[in-house]
């Protein structure tokens, strides 16, 4: 096994681990893992076109007095290098990509970057992008590096991008956008329904909660997918939750295996209600996952990409908009 992924077991909680048995050797095997959290996927579920910007920023090409102190810009294409990268599962792979480590990348919680990738010509001979959202789910912290884990579709044009990536190339990205301003206690209870890889806010939201000792914040997850093998970080969301008594979870697929313990089928008003806390004015219900889960949960957004209507299970619940937050 490569140091890669030596260090990568002994940076991370051992739920983690299993992940990367088996791998092929690492092309970097002088590579530093850091200490931290290694996950980071996809925090969105549409991609767009954009043409060439001549604002592409290099951070090693930055004069020390006049360079950002965070390595995000958020209004130039900042070219990222892929550190190293591993598998995670059948069909999903975890990234690391370095920057200066002095630097922090400039994340607050909740929120996520744009990376974008060319995608030919247009008929002036323009180049073409595809851009894509992602929520790195590193600790924001960590300096001189940051994560993304990110599932692979067959159709998907920026995932085979990634997909197709190898160590020493590199990534435009641009941000951070904020979702949500996470503040310490700012609920008693903040209930979480997450469908697939819209497990990466509420992951970045649960550790900023867990790791502030001052934070006394209760978290109940209600994580939907469609079989155990999909479900992306259980064994971390079960160590956490193991180790943490504010934190609760609870699984649901829609294809259980044979000795699958969790729930089945779509989330329902019954799970809901029993896995969520109550509505009210302490209480938030964040939201994220594929568009047929969040139709059938709270309503999609609006047309202007407002967060809309609450609808779904939580309009049946009583929920109200300022109690539910959709990513």
């Amino acid at each position: 096994m490569s140091t890669f992924f030596r260090r990568l077991g002994k940076a991370t909680p051992i739920a983690f681990s299993h992940a990367f048995r088996g791998q092929s050797q690492s092309t970097s095997s002088h590579f530093r893992f850091p200490v931290g959290a290694i996950a980071a996927i996809s925090g969105g579920l549409s991609y767009f076109y954009y043409f060439s910007e001549p604002n592409l920023a290099h951070l090693d090409q930055i004069n020390e007095e006049t360079g950002p102190k965070t390595a995000l810009i958020s209004d130039k294409w900042v070219e990222f290098k892929l550190q190293e990268r591993a598998k995670v599962s059948h069909n999903t792979q975890l990234y690391r990509f370095s920057f200066d480590p002095n630097l922090k990348l400039g994340l607050d919680v909740a929120s996520c970057l744009i990376t974008r990738a060319p995608l030919g010509e247009d008929a002036e001979g323009k180049t073409k992008y595809v851009v894509r959202p992602y929520t790195p789910i590193s600790d924001p912290d960590s300096k001189g590096y940051f994560d993304l884990m990110i599932k692979i579709y067959p159709e998907g044009k920026m995932s085979q991008h990634f997909d197709k990536l190898k160590p020493g190339d590199v990534v435009e990205v641009k941000g951070p956008i904020e979702k949500i301003r996470y503040t310490p206690n700012m609920k008693k209870h903040i209930g979480m329904i997450a469908g697939g890889s819209g497990i990466t806010p509420m992951l970045q939201v649960i550790e900023a909660i867990l790791k502030n000792p001052d934070d006394n914040t209760k978290v109940s997850l209600i994580y939907a997918n469609v079989s155990p093998d999909d479900i992306l970080l259980k064994k971390k969301l079960d160590m956490l939750a193991a180790s943490h008594p504010n934190l609760k979870v609870f699984y649901t697929v829609d294809s259980p295996s044979k000795y699958w313990v969790g729930g089945t089928g779509y989330i329902t008003k019954d799970m809901a209600s029993k896995g969520l806390p109550a509505p009210s004015d302490d209480t938030l219900v964040l939201v994220c996952g594929p568009p047929g889960m969040m139709e059938h949960v709270s309503g999609g957004k609006a047309k202007d990409w407002s967060q809309g209507e609450v609808s779904g299970v939580l309009k049946e619940l009583g929920y109200t908009e300022d109690m539910v937050y959709k990513f």
